[in-house]
């Protein structure tokens, strides 16, 4: 398996701390988000090399990152070449760059780089492996306004996904879709008819509202927290909880 850590965009909800510093890289309790999601992937023996996909911008300093960071796995900074907010690739479309370029032919793990999550990744992985099918992962929400900022998925009592939809207006359940996604061998293809097709390359959420439709994909439901950092109020509340607290992601 390889894992694709999705860290290209601009953050540009988060100026002016992210004009000169790439999100992944802000520091949660002394240390960068990306580095808590290296600690989740480092737990899965399976994964044999990470990309990580940066834009242009701050290429270097991931490049810089990975040097200076005690890494056990292969990790390769992906440049997609993009130097702006405007002429970015998208979530999807830096997958399907990174597949061409590297020839992936592997069974993937996507992961967004702002996304800071104390669920075990080994336990949705053995999940993923258990039922042998693309795989999301899902959350139970209460807040109803909350839900429309978000993918939702319905699923049957097996698990499987029976409806996605990215940020309805209105919600058809209360199950969040976090950006951490499962991908057999034979959906790697399916990346380049997804955007051959004219489809969003932005969300990666939208991929898999494409996807369900056309092959089985199954839900990991988890109990834990996911925080979505994508803005300085977001940012200083997660700074806070971990830390206030033995926060462990492993």
């Amino acid at each position: 398996m390889k894992a694709i850590i999705l860290v290209a965009g601009y953050a540009t909800r988060l100026y002016p701390l992210t004009i000169n510093i790439p999100k992944a890289l802000l520091p949660i309790n002394k240390k960068p988000i990306i580095d808590y999601i290296m600690e989740q992937i480092e737990t899965i023996p399976q994964i044999d090399e990470v990309f990580v996909v940066s834009n242009h911008k701050f290429a270097d300093q991931f490049e810089a990152w990975a040097k200076a960071h005690t890494i056990k796995k292969p990790v390769k900074v992906i440049d997609d070449g993009t130097e702006s907010e405007e002429t970015r690739r998208g979530a999807i479309g830096d997958i399907l760059y990174t597949i061409k370029q590297e020839q992936i032919t592997d069974e993937i793990v996507v992961i967004a780089g702002d996304n800071l999550f104390t669920y075990s990744l080994k336990e949705y992985f053995d999940y993923f492996k258990a039922m042998d099918k693309d795989c999301v992962c899902v959350k139970p929400f209460e807040d109803k306004e909350m839900l429309k900022q978000f993918g939702i998925a319905e699923i049957n009592k097996d698990g499987k996904v029976i409806d996605i939809e990215e940020k309805p207006e209105n919600p058809k359940s209360n199950l969040v879709v976090f950006a951490t996604y499962m991908y057999k061998k034979d959906t790697i293809p399916m990346f380049e008819q997804y955007i051959a097709e004219g489809n969003k390359p932005d969300a990666p959420g939208y991929f898999v509202e494409w996807l369900y439709k056309r092959k089985d994909v199954y839900a990991f439901t988890f109990n834990q927290e996911c925080y979505d950092i994508g803005t300085p109020k977001s940012l200083k509340e997660v700074s806070e909880i971990f830390e206030n607290s033995k926060h462990s992601l492993v």
